[in-house]
């Protein structure tokens, strides 16, 4: 039986990925994610939010390891980041350890507002640039 979180999740990963992510990945200054698959092997692009710290690039996860993306990660942390339309090699990093509602505090507010109204499972990530 699915709880009303698992539900909420499910929404709002229909609507990102039939809406929502089609067109921020067209947009020309949208930070996108680029994971390798875990199954499948392919690229695996997702658009994100965060901001880039010294040469760490720091983002929040609204569904922590239940997001494919994360999930790709574990498996795989060699990651690209589009920023400002060019693309950067990177490693992904789950910093479990890093307070996420204090690190959104330091994100721009729009995504933040949005992890914060949608996520229920925290995590922040660090990526570090080449």
């Amino acid at each position: 039986m699915s709880t009303p979180l698992d539900r909420k999740q499910r929404a709002v990963n229909i609507f990102q990925r039939r809406i929502a992510n089609p067109v921020r990945c067209k947009l020309p200054n949208q930070e996108l994610l680029e994971t390798i698959g875990r199954i499948s092997g392919q690229p695996r692009i997702t658009p994100i939010g965060g901001r880039l710290i010294d040469n760490s690039f720091w983002m929040v996860s609204e569904f922590g390891d239940r997001s494919q993306y994360v999930r790709n990660i574990m498996a795989n942390n060699s990651v690209r980041l589009r920023l400002r339309g060019d693309w950067h090699s990177g490693r992904a990093f789950l910093m479990p350890e890093r307070d996420p509602l204090e690190l959104l505090d330091r994100l721009p507010r729009g995504n933040s507002l949005g992890v914060r109204l949608l996520g229920n499972n925290l995590l922040s990530l660090r990526i570090d640039l080449n």
